[in-house]
């Protein structure tokens, strides 16, 4: 396999172009990596989904699961 086979590129979200090599694994597609990132505001938490292209591999920006408006769950008054 050539070295670009072995990498994927991400899309969307504070990964954006970033381009990381693949593991010693086998990729999935479907398969959901979580990012977190911690700073001195609240914790930001990104969903990325695998996917094969024509391209080759990426990560791209998976749907959240919660609403924008109830970012934890709870609803605001």
């Amino acid at each position: 396999m050539s070295d670009e086979t072995r990498c994927v590129r991400f899309f969307g979200g504070p990964l954006d172009g970033r381009v990381q090599e693949l593991g010693d694994t086998e990729p999935v597609p479907g398969a959901v990596i979580k990012h977190i990132h911690l700073h001195d505001g609240p914790k930001i938490e990104t969903r990325y989904e695998l996917g094969l292209t024509e391209d080759g591999w990426e990560y791209r920006v998976a749907a959240s699961s919660r609403s924008e408006a109830e970012p934890d769950g709870i609803r605001e008054s």
